[in-house]
C-alpha cells in the first residue's frame, strides 16, 4: 500500500508542475502573441523601404498576399510595393529556408520591370551572421557583388540567400511580370 500511495502522490505532483507550467506558458502567449505579431510587421515595413526607399509601402487591400499553392519551396509572401501616391514601385518577396547553419526569412525586392533591387534579412539565424551580412549581403545591396559570386566566408549562407531570391524571380516571371 505504501508503494500506491508513494506513486499516487508522485503523479499528483508531476500532474500539478505540468497543469501550472502549461497554464503560465498559455497566459504568457496571451500576453506577448500581439506584441510579436506587431514587431513582425514592423520589421516587414523597415525591410520594404530599406529596399525600396523611405516613401515605399505595402499597398493595402491589393497585395497579393500569403502563397497558397506549394509550388515554391521558399516563397511565402508577395507585396506589391507602391509610394505613397500609389504609383508601383515593384513587388516585395517574403522567402524563408534553412541549412545545417541556421534560418534565414528575407525580403528580395524587385522593381516594376522586374530589375533585381536588393535583400533584407529579417531574420538571420546562421552560424557566420555577421559575416554573411558583411561579405554578401551588404556588397549585394550595395552593388558591388552579384547574386551568383557566393564565396564570401558563410558560402552556405550565401548559397540559401542564393536561392531564396532564384525562387523569387521565378514566382515574379510567374506573375507576368
Amino acid at each position: 500500500m505504501s508503494n500506491a500511495k508513494h506513486f499516487l502522490i508522485t503523479g499528483i505532483v508531476l500532474g500539478s508542475i505540468a497543469l501550472v507550467s502549461g497554464a503560465l506558458i498559455g497566459v504568457s502567449n496571451l500576453v506577448t502573441k500581439d506584441r510579436i505579431e506587431q514587431n513582425e510587421k514592423n520589421e516587414i515595413n523597415k525591410g520594404i523601404t530599406s529596399i525600396f526607399g523611405s516613401n515605399a509601402k505595402i499597398k493595402e487591400g491589393k497585395a497579393i498576399g500569403e502563397v497558397t499553392n506549394k509550388q515554391y519551396e521558399y516563397v511565402e509572401t508577395v507585396y506589391i510595393i507602391t509610394n505613397q501616391e500609389d504609383n508601383l514601385l515593384g513587388y516585395g518577396f517574403r522567402a524563408t529556408g534553412s541549412n545545417m547553419y541556421g534560418k534565414i526569412s528575407l525580403i528580395s525586392g524587385f522593381k516594376y520591370d522586374a530589375a533585381f533591387v536588393g535583400v533584407y534579412l529579417v531574420t538571420n539565424e546562421q552560424t557566420y551572421a555577421s559575416t554573411l551580412v558583411d561579405n554578401y549581403v551588404t556588397p549585394l545591396n550595395d552593388g558591388s557583388r552579384n547574386l551568383d559570386d557566393v564565396k564570401c566566408g558563410a558560402t552556405y549562407g550565401a548559397k540559401l540567400v542564393q536561392s531564396l531570391v532564384d525562387e523569387s524571380k521565378v514566382a515574379l516571371g510567374d506573375m507576368g511580370v
